[in-house]
């Protein structure tokens, strides 16, 4: 048997493998020592009451005769297409029921989709990036090609003509840097994949915390982007589904490439690898979409947006330079002192007793850079922000 030596490779769970080490070790040496995390871009707000309502109502409905569902459509039941359909055209972007598919997350399909392309592809990924675009595409044995972004262009890497690459992956707003494109700036990305006859894998888990009226939601707001663009999002930040698992992603019917329609390849994929997201947790999904959940859902976010504008302005009173914070739940901040993004991980779990996450670990643009999440707790959120802001203020 040969094994595929490419997962040697995988870098992204050695990063959070490290962190955990770390801690732990620390803990042990210092048990009296509150540890408060800003890493893990985990949220921490309960599901809504029309979520959980729209669940238990779908259980008891499973439990009966008539209400019983057994293999639903791998694609998605129609209720919760017709939802998400409704929540882009609130934003002006219209979209088929047969172009949305149901699915367990943005992470498995980011990784999913893959199977669709060759591996002789290119790929093109900014750096810093979120470490499993690398790692789907290292397995897999594609060339990727790395996009150096900085803290002189705000972290939002633009389109290079000296670069060829046939599959470009574009987070907005971006994990880890939190920084977000413009409607202007994403135009430019799909001229440039539209003239490469490219395809962007447009990340946008995080499309719920944007508030500025100029960035983008959904690159389908883009005029082309139906012609070169596959979204994926996920119900994780939106409403807090980070255990409870569920996403969608939005295949154009007009985005063809060698002769092939990649909204058909991909309908065909799911039907055949795929047996679809449980009923139950479809109608919770669904009921985000309702007036009340969505009152309900923003009553979140705005929790999680205050924790954000409280580490940003601790830092701002430290004159730390940080992107991010705003229209996203991640805070990316230049490490103060100089400090390489390892030695401020330490810096700060030492004087602070923080836990964040170092900016090296998403690509050699990070280091000297480092992420702290709005996820936490709210007085936790404080107090970390005071300790933080202290002890900046004391070097």
């Amino acid at each position: 048997m040969k094994m595929n030596k490419h997962y040697n490779e995988l870098k992204a769970s050695y990063l959070f493998v490290d962190i955990a080490h770390k801690v732990a070790a620390y803990q042990e040496a210092h048990p009296e020592k509150e540890i408060i995390r800003l890493g893990i871009g985990d949220v921490t707000q309960p599901l809504a009451k029309c979520v959980v309502d729209a669940m238990h109502d779908a259980v008891t409905e499973m439990g009966t005769k008539e209400g019983f569902h057994g293999y639903g459509p791998e694609q998605g039941y129609p209720f919760l297409k017709q939802a998400i359909q409704g929540y882009y055209a609130g934003r002006g972007t219209k979209l088929d029921e047969d172009e949305i598919f149901i699915s367990d997350g943005a992470k498995s399909d980011l990784a999913n989709v893959l199977g669709l392309f060759d591996v002789d592809n290119t790929v093109l990924v900014p750096d810093p990036v979120y470490p499993t675009y690398v790692d789907d595409n290292v397995t897999d044995g594609r060339k990727i090609i790395y996009g150096r972004t900085s803290q002189e262009n705000g972290f939002l890497g633009m389109p290079d003509d000296s670069v060829k690459a046939d599959i470009i992956y574009i987070c907005s707003p971006n994990n880890p840097t939190g920084a977000a494109y413009t409607r202007d700036q994403l135009k430019a990305w799909v001229e440039y994949a539209r003239k490469n006859n490219a395809i962007i894998l447009y990340d946008a888990a995080y499309e719920c915390f944007i508030s500025d009226g100029e960035l983008a939601r959904s690159i389908f707001e883009i005029e082309g982007a139906r012609e070169c663009a596959i979204e994926i999002c996920s119900f994780s930040k939106i409403a807090g589904f980070t255990g409870t698992r569920c996403g969608y992603t939005v295949v154009p019917k007009d985005l063809e490439r060698d002769g092939m329609n990649i909204n058909k390849l991909w309908l065909r994929r799911q039907t055949t690898k795929f047996n679809g997201v449980p009923y139950v947790v479809q109608r919770g999904a669904a009921a985000v979409f309702t007036e009340s959940g969505m009152a309900e859902i923003q009553h979140n976010l705005d929790y999680y947006r205050k924790n954000a504008k409280v580490i940003a302005d601790a830092l701002g009173e430290c004159g730390v330079w940080y992107c991010g914070g705003k229209n996203s739940p991640y805070i990316w901040l230049r490490c103060p002192g100089s400090m390489k993004s390892w030695e401020f991980f330490d810096w700060l779990l030492e004087n602070c007793g923080v836990v964040g996450t170092p900016g090296v670990g998403f690509g050699e643009c990070g280091e000297g850079y480092f992420r702290l999440t709005a996820f936490g707790d709210a007085e936790k959120t404080k107090e970390a922000a005071q300790r933080i802001k202290t002890a900046i203020k004391a070097l």
